[in-house]
């Protein structure tokens, strides 16, 4: 599993400074101020509705207002009970899940907690399986059972990394009464047991967050109001910054905004070492110039990382060479042990020999985004350099470009990816598995064998040997190329506390340890 999460902080005005999580805390003052604390992400919650989203705006919402049975601490990687009172597997074969849910829990809107409302969650997102949604996490997932406090899950094989699974987004816990079995819930409003409740919401535009009196779980610290302010692009988030209209910043501020940071008083950057990665995907469904693999080998001979990492990114993010990130168990140099360094002459070769005419002439979409149009302006340059490719980009807003490129729309697309727990199994499983949340229509075999083989352990190092033989299957196969691994950083004013343990690469979005000083 993934090493405790290690914080560094740059710049500090009045606090002390240490190297590891817990080395300092900052204390409100007594009877302080009550207005919310604003925050500003480029995130963007696609749907209030667990069900119907799978991406990290919409689970940094679900972290504050839904409830999972189980939850991360800040720091570490093996879940806690949280809406559970205590769950574990049956017997040796890790293959029947129970929990036990907690006597003293309600929705926000009063209305008690039972174990049927945690089955029906689970079923329910699995029954309307929409395009975007969550449901991949859970291939092993058969049936859900419920009596009395008890929640069985029954598995249809070994899956060690199911309780990981079940404290993400996708475990949360809605309403039966208020959620609709076979569609999603189309108002703007929750239903959930969370630390927060939704107090206003606005699409696109701001979220207004009060605590929740009736919250029973691992959360122990109450937190205030919250405001979430929401930017379409990077450069509106670092304006919004420098004329003061947010307290706390979080996801994404430009690159040449982060590099450019210099001490002054009054701002806080918290540097985390991060998952985040972000990848260059195909699609490999018949008729797409990306269904022959030569072409897909081809395109990653010809990138050149460093190119992307110290231009369109000003060196905030390091060169990536694996499916796996740094500090995750199996993580290799696979893509780096094939092509060394860019190679046209080997590209070349590549779509000679399999008979391919050049130029290769494909689609390429992105996310609307000034830095994310930079980064396909420089790989577009790349590949047409060769004389081998012709590249046609495709800018989309993100609600829609996750649906187009679902829906096979274009032969190749840039995402970037945040763990939905800390495991290795996170970059496996959901990207490269069979019917994957990328809708590339890759599917593998061998892959396929060897993620059910990593999930065996319980000792997640045994299977070190497993996740560098999936990667370097991803390498030769090609249904993505690695681009780059960055740092999270989280920006804040000196009247802000706690902005430090906003986020530790588990998923969770902790606004609740955010408090006035």
């Amino acid at each position: 599993m993934r090493s405790t999460v290690r914080l560094r902080i740059l710049i500090t005005c009045g606090v002390l400074v240490a190297a590891g999580v817990g080395g300092w805390q900052l204390l409100p003052s007594d009877g302080g101020r009550t207005d919310p604390i604003s925050v500003g992400t480029t995130d963007e919650v696609t749907s209030l509705d667990p069900a119907g989203a799978y991406d990290a705006g919409s689970w940094a919402m679900y972290s504050n207002v839904f409830q999972s049975l189980l939850t991360f601490k800040p720091g570490f990687t093996t879940p806690v009970p949280d809406a559970a009172e205590s769950c574990k597997f049956e017997g040796s074969k890790l293959t029947t899940y129970q929990c036990t849910l907690r006597d003293d829990l309600s929705f926000a809107n009063g209305r008690k907690i039972t174990a049927e409302d945690v089955k029906y969650s689970f079923e329910r997102m699995l029954r309307i399986k929409t395009d975007v949604g969550p449901q991949p996490l859970f291939p092993t997932l058969k049936s859900v059972s419920a009596q009395g406090r008890q929640v069985t899950f029954h598995l249809s094989g070994r899956d060690a990394t199911f309780p990981l699974k079940v404290a993400t987004g996708a475990g949360s816990i809605v309403d039966k009464d208020r959620y609709p079995a076979n569609t999603l819930r189309a108002d703007p409003a929750v239903d959930g047991s969370g630390p927060y409740v939704l107090k206003e919401y606005k699409p696109g535009e701001s979220a207004l967050l009060e605590p929740n009196p009736n919250y029973r779980g691992a959360v122990t610290k109450g937190g205030g109001p919250v405001l979430v302010k929401y930017y379409g692009q990077s450069a509106d988030l670092a304006n919004a910054w420098k004329a003061k209209q947010v307290e706390v910043t979080h996801r994404q501020l430009p690159p040449e905004f982060i590099s450019a940071l210099q001490p002054e008083d009054g701002t806080r950057v918290t540097e985390a070492e991060s998952a985040e990665v972000r990848n260059l995907n195909f699609n490999v469904r018949p008729g797409s110039p990306m269904a022959d693999k030569a072409v897909r080998q081809a395109v990653a001979a010809v990138l050149d990382r460093p190119a992307i990492t110290t231009g369109a990114y000003k060196g905030t993010v390091e060169p990536l060479y694996s499916l796996i990130p740094q500090g995750f168990v199996g993580h290799s140099t696979a893509f780096y042990d094939v092509t060394p360094a860019p190679d046209a002459t080997k590209a070349r070769k590549l779509l000679k020999d399999a008979g391919v005419k050049t130029p290769v002439k494909f689609t390429f979409g992105y996310r609307a985004d000034a830095t994310y149009g930079a980064e396909t302006a420089e790989i577009k340059r790349q590949l047409e350099e060769t004389g081998l490719f012709e590249v046609e980009t495709v800018e989309v807003k993100w609600t829609e470009f996750q649906k187009q490129y679902a829906k096979g729309t274009f032969d190749a697309y840039t995402v970037g990816w945040l763990p939905d727990f800390p495991d290795s199994d996170s970059f496996t499983a959901p990207l490269v598995g069979t019917a994957n949340t990328l809708h590339n229509g890759f599917s593998s075999k061998r892959i396929d064998e060897l993620i059910s083989s990593t999930q065996q352990f319980s000792d997640r190092s045994r299977a070190t040997s497993d996740f560098k033989a999936i990667q370097s299957e991803v390498a030769t196969d090609v249904p993505l190329v690695p681009l780059w691994q960055k740092k999270d950083y989280v920006l804040a004013t000196e009247a802000v506390a706690g902005s430090q343990y906003l986020t530790d690469g588990t998923g969770i979005w902790r606004l609740w340890e955010l408090s006035w000083i």
